[in-house]
């Protein structure tokens, strides 16, 4: 192999061993920022704050499962994982005379914690057509009674919110 091959390999293998071990950057959350000024603007009247993060939803890989004396896996539609974080929600407003005075004005907010959130598909499960191999028949495998089973869905995760005034 001539020096010039073995260079541009060498720098191939550097390269993908580089793009192998970088990991991607992955936002929980994309922040968003609803624009009420020009409402504010117009009417004259002070206006609520709202920003929230919109979910960027990660799915997993497909969870395939196999039993202990069955030739094909259990899962016949596999379940997929998918996690992604709510975003933190902050709504605020200002709550003038309060107790009617202007020197208790104040500012009302609903405020809830970006929280995780993790959920899985529902699946198809299959099992039972066929036996491990039979050694009492030539080695092949006996035929089972088939067995069909669905998979539940999950949602898994605890939002909580919290209401009250600054």
């Amino acid at each position: 192999m001539k020096m010039t091959a073995r260079g541009s390999l060498a720098a191939l293998m550097t390269c993908m061993a580089a793009a192998g071990a970088a990991t991607p950057a992955a936002a929980d959350a994309v922040p968003v920022s609803v624009p009420l000024d020009a409402v504010k603007t117009t009417l004259g009247v002070d206006t609520p704050r709202v920003g929230t993060g919109v979910p960027v939803p990660v799915v997993g890989a497909p969870e395939v499962r196999h039993h202990s004396g069955d030739l094909l896996p259990a899962s016949l539609v596999p379940v997929v994982p998918i996690g992604t974080d709510l975003g933190s929600t902050l709504v605020s407003t200002p709550v003038p005379n309060l107790l009617g005075d202007p020197a208790t004005d104040q500012e009302g907010g609903l405020e809830a914690p970006a929280t995780p959130l993790r959920a899985k598909t529902p699946g198809v499960g299959l099992g039972g057509l066929l036996t491990a191999p039979d050694a009492g028949n030539s080695g092949v495998p006996n035929l089972a009674k088939p067995e069909l089973g669905v998979i539940a869905p999950e949602l898994i995760g605890t939002p909580s919110a919290l209401l009250g005034l600054r």
